[in-house]
């Protein structure tokens, strides 16, 4: 019986440990979250590295952080919803735009802390997250973040056994996500299975509060 119930639960591992949203959401909920504020001498990171739940969960937490808002960059849909971004058609990765003070965290940190969050060896995959959305993508907003995110990624390349996938495109328009999106692990952690089998594992492991 025992034997049983533990392949039962490794069996239902995986499906509670995707990014699925809840069933039942207010209107408000499925509205689309507002763009961030960006402060005078701020800068933006935009970065795609899996379910956004996990990485906006960490960013979130550093020092010189504004704000860190769950979306959708790098598709043809305009104002794409999640359902659309979940079918693979609208071509949109998920993100998380950081707005940042470069006095308190550079760009080159905010993009170690990328490299920490996620494989960037895996194609348009995190873990039971799959799909061209999950894909691993820095959009950079100038000439001189592309630049840096190019050293960056070579510098990475060698804490990896696989060979990095990690796309670096130019930046496109930014959509936020809905409204349940934002700030999801802090709202939902001790509700959805994905929250503590996969986002607070890694936010231990990175020694950040969980």
């Amino acid at each position: 019986m025992n034997r049983r119930f533990a392949l039962l639960l490794l069996l239902l591992i995986p499906t509670l440990a995707s990014c699925e949203p809840p069933k039942a959401m207010t209107p408000a909920d499925k509205h689309a979250a507002k763009m961030p504020e960006i402060p005078a001498g701020a800068e933006v990171a935009t970065l795609g590295a899996g379910c956004f739940w996990c990485i906006e969960a960490a960013y979130r937490q550093l020092e010189g952080v504004y704000s860190a808002t769950s979306g959708y960059m790098g598709g043809t849909i305009v104002n794409p919803t999640y359902e659309q971004i979940c079918d693979g058609d609208s071509g949109h990765a998920e993100v998380v735009q950081v707005v940042f003070d470069p006095k308190k965290i550079s760009y080159e940190k905010v993009l170690a802390w990328f490299w920490d969050l996620h494989d960037p060896t895996t194609l348009n995959r995190q873990g039971n997250d799959v799909g061209t959305q999950y894909r691993s993508a820095i959009f950079y907003h100038s000439d001189a973040q592309k630049k840096t995110a190019e050293a960056s990624k070579a510098a990475a390349g060698p804490n990896f056994k696989s060979p990095i996938v990690t796309e670096i495109v130019k930046a496109s328009e930014f959509y936020p996500a809905e409204n349940y999106h934002q700030n999801y692990y802090n709202l939902n952690k001790s509700k959805n299975p994905y929250c503590r089998f996969v986002i607070e594992p890694k936010l231990k492991k990175l020694k950040l509060d969980h």
